[in-house]
């Protein structure tokens, strides 16, 4: 009948299909005739699609309004940030402050050091005796975030970072993050107090995490800067250590 014959090609079509080639459908799909459009706009074949890539719970179906939206976000899920393990280089980097010895590039654990417990971490930034500041620019709509997206439906952004001290150097580190206009200007801005970690620490990677929801419209960049210093002014490399940064973008819980 007229339902099995939607179901049996659009519909099918689509659950076997992956996301890139979904998204340039779902652009012309629409445009082929009503039934195409009403089989592209169906939430039961979005969610059908979400169990069939492995992104349904069924503690989810009270919370999730609009499953294509759902699949997308989980979909294109990964992490923004270029680099962050330090395994490029300082490529994709920008160095904004690069005092003392400057910035280094070491093997974990590194001198008076510790491992991470994830082990495809193994290397890591390191500052030095004056300020070590490096950032980069995220453009959403570059990495497939287009602006309708992230001002009608305002997917979470969550930013995550690892830091760590030397065992025998104190140090201090810092972290701001901003989501930015087209024109730059500011929205919403994560910048906690500096943390200053003391002489004799136990060495250990701790994580820093925040999640921005329900920030203004019009975010179209994110700026991720993070840096610090060793406290004794030692020459070399005692200073702060990072990597494994992460900033990502996912569906809202309110969905």
């Amino acid at each position: 009948g007229q339902d099995g014959g939607i179901w049996a090609c659009p519909a099918f079509l689509l659950l076997l299909l992956g996301l890139h080639l979904v998204l340039d459908l779902l652009r012309t799909c629409r445009l082929v005739c009503s039934q195409w459009r009403y089989v592209v706009d169906l939430n039961t074949l979005w969610k059908r699609k979400c169990q069939r890539d492995g992104f349904y719970r069924q503690s989810y179906d009270r919370s999730i309004s609009d499953w294509k939206i759902f699949y997308m976000l989980c979909h294109m899920k990964k992490n923004l940030l270029k680099n962050p393990r330090a395994e490029e280089n300082f490529k994709h980097w920008t160095i904004d402050a690069n005092e003392g010895d400057k910035w280094k590039i070491e093997d974990l654990p590194g001198a008076h050091g510790s491992h991470m417990s994830d082990p495809r971490v193994q290397k890591y930034f390191v500052t030095s005796y004056g300020p070590c500041f490096k950032s980069q620019i995220i453009t959403l709509d570059k990495e497939g975030y287009w602006n309708q997206l992230m001002d009608e439906i305002r997917p979470e952004i969550t930013v995550k970072d690892w830091y760590a001290a030397r065992f025998d150097c104190g140090c201090r580190y810092e972290l701001t993050v901003r989501l930015l206009s087209n024109d730059w200007i500011c929205l919403q801005e994560f910048h906690p107090e500096p943390v200053v970690i003391e002489q004799w620490s136990d060495a250990q990677w701790r994580e820093i995490s925040h999640t921005f929801q329900n920030y203004p419209a019009g975010v179209r960049h994110i700026w991720f800067q993070h840096g610090g210093q060793d406290t004794q002014y030692w020459a070399g490399w005692y200073g702060v250590r990072v990597t494994n940064s992460s900033i990502t973008i996912g569906p809202p819980s309110s969905l």
